[in-house]
């Protein structure tokens, strides 16, 4: 069946490369009960994945694409409907309420994709992501020492993050104008943060990541009272000469529960 033309809007981009399509639906292979896939498309990563025989269900946007995908799964588990407003954890305690170990697995548009991010990680089912960004935005979740951001200590509050593979532009059709990375993630056994204490650690992290190549005293004093900030980065035992993005989670954290509410 001939693919049908790629949405700009929607910011459709086919995987075509068979290493990179093989890489991603063997990232978690064995270590799941259920499959929810994200933007599925035309169904490349769906034809593969259907075939571990494991309860499958997509969530896609663009109704073009129900014949393609009905050839690998039941119309029942497709669900035509916006990702960034599905019910994810509703869906998967009415339809999987014996399974504490669901794989995500997306090629995420670009345009929408930290803010699908910040929506999978507060899903407390969800026990592995496999997830293809930009590859600007994907590096920022692996931490190499220098790079603490927000998107990054959000997410690794709940799962471990590694890089699976880089996909170059000619891995897709049409082409997009960057390259692009699949990150692979593992819920930790125990959350760093509360669930509960989501929100007030994001606004948190949009208050110390506002500017973040300045020095973080200067940066928090715009935020805080200047003796609460040098009290908690002296408990903290941090210099408030240093960048927040030289931080590591720890310390991200430790600061954190010196100055929230």
């Amino acid at each position: 069946m001939k693919l049908p033309y790629a949405n700009k809007e929607l910011g459709q981009h086919f995987l075509r490369d068979p290493d990179v399509i093989h890489a991603i639906c063997e990232d978690h292979k064995g270590n799941y009960d259920c499959v929810l896939e994200v933007g599925p498309g035309p169904g490349i990563l769906t034809e593969l994945i259907s075939k571990y025989e494991k309860p499958y269900a997509v969530v896609e946007k663009d109704t073009r694409f129900k014949d393609y995908l009905t050839q690998h799964l039941d119309p029942k588990d497709l669900h035509f409907e916006d990702a960034l407003g599905f019910d994810y954890l509703g869906f998967i305690n009415n339809q999987w309420e014996q399974s504490d170990r669901v794989w995500l697995v997306s090629n995420l548009p670009y345009n929408i994709s930290a803010l699908l991010l910040i929506k999978f990680i507060q899903v407390p089912r969800l026990s592995c992501m496999t997830l293809m960004f930009q590859k600007e935005v994907g590096q920022k979740l692996i931490f190499n020492g220098k790079n603490m951001n927000s998107l990054l200590a959000l997410t690794q509050l709940y799962y471990t993050t590694e890089k699976l593979c880089l996909a170059r532009p000619e891995a897709f059709v049409p082409p997009p104008k960057v390259d692009s990375i699949v990150v692979s993630l593992v819920v930790r056994e125990k959350p760093l943060l509360p669930l509960s204490e989501f929100k007030k650690f994001e606004t948190f992290l949009r208050q110390l990541f506002q500017l973040k190549r300045k020095q973080v005293g200067k940066v928090l004093k715009t935020c805080f009272e200047p003796e609460l900030v040098l009290k908690a980065l002296e408990a903290s035992q941090l210099s408030p000469t240093l960048r927040a993005e030289s931080f590591n989670l720890e310390q991200v954290l430790l600061l954190y529960s010196h100055l929230k509410p």
